[in-house]
C-alpha cells in the first residue's frame, strides 16, 4: 500500500519530515515510555465523563507508541490509532497485536482519511505543536468534519498562555528544569530547547481563534501552571 504522505500534492507539508527529529529515531521510540506517561488512564476517565460510550468510534492523531489507544480501546468499540513515523508505527504495531478493535493506520493530520462511521471523540496529545499555525487550522478543520455533530475532539499539546513580551522569561524558565544531557530517563535541556527553537508551538489566543473558526465550540481550557501547556475540550456544533 502506497504511504499517504507519498501522494501528497507539492504544495502540501511533508508531515513525516515535520515529525520531530526524536519522533523518527528508532533509540527515542524506544524509551519513549520510559520518558512519557501519557496519563491515559485517567484520559479515559475524563472522556467518560463527557459521554463516551461503549459504541463509540475514536481516532488518535499522533498515537505515538500506543499509551491511549491501549487504554480506551476497552471502553469504546473502535479505535483507529494514527500516526506517519515509521519508528512509531512499528513499536505501535507490536504493542496493540492482541487488541481486536484498534486499527493501526499510517498518516497524519493532513493525510489520514477517516473511513466508516463518524468519529465520536478525536484525541491528540502533544502531536500538533509539529504543525506550523497554517496547517494546524487545516487539521482542525479536517478533524471537525470527520466527526458526528457534537463529537468531541481531546487535545493536549505546548501551547503557550503568556504574552510575547514575557517569552524571554518564561521560556529560559521552562527550559531550566530539563535534565542532564544523556539522561535516558527524563528530557533534557537539549531537548526543551530544541522543540522552542525547531517546533511550532503557538499562542493560546492563536489557537484557540482557529478551533472557533473551523467550527468548535471551546467547552474547556486548562492551562498548565507554568504557562507552556493546555487541555482542551472541543466540542463540533
Amino acid at each position: 500500500m502506497t504511504a499517504p504522505h507519498a501522494l501528497r500534492p507539492g504544495w502540501m507539508l511533508d508531515e513525516v519530515a515535520s515529525a520531530g527529529r526524536e519522533n523518527l529515531d528508532a533509540a527515542h521510540v524506544e524509551r519513549y515510555d520510559v520518558i512519557e506517561d501519557a496519563g491515559a488512564h485517567a484520559e479515559v476517565e475524563t472522556l467518560r465523563g463527557l459521554g463516551l460510550g461503549t459504541d463509540a468510534v475514536v481516532v488518535e492523531i499522533g498515537a505515538g507508541t500506543g499509551q491511549f489507544a491501549m487504554a480506551v480501546a476497552g471502553a469504546c468499540a473502535r479505535v483507529i490509532a494514527v500516526d506517519v513515523s515509521t519508528p512509531m508505527l512499528t513499536r505501535l504495531r507490536t504493542k496493540v497485536a492482541s487488541c481486536a478493535n484498534i486499527e493501526v493506520r499510517e498518516g497524519g493530520f493532513l493525510t489520514y482519511e477517516h473511513e466508516g462511521d463518524p468519529a465520536d471523540v478525536v484525541y491528540t496529545r502533544y502531536a500538533l505543536h509539529h504543525l506550523p499555525d497554517f496547517w494546524k487550522a487545516v487539521a482542525l478543520a479536517r478533524i471537525h468534519d470527520m466527526l458526528r455533530p457534537g463529537g468531541l475532539l481531546r487535545v493536549w499539546d505546548v501551547v503557550y498562555s503568556f504574552s510575547p513580551r514575557e517569552a524571554d522569561e518564561v521560556l529560559e524558565a521552562w527550559c531550566s528544569t530539563g535534565g542532564a544531557d544523556g539522561d535516558a530517563g527524563a528530557w533534557s535541556r537539549a531537548d526543551y530547547e530544541e522543540h522552542v527553537r525547531d517546533e511550532h508551538s503557538t499562542y493560546s489566543w492563536l489557537f484557540e481563534a482557529m478551533c472557533r473558526e473551523v467550527g468548535f465550540t471551546i467547552e474547556e481550557a486548562d492551562y498548565s501552571a507554568d504557562r507552556m501547556f493546555a487541555q482542551y475540550v472541543l466540542r463540533r456544533a
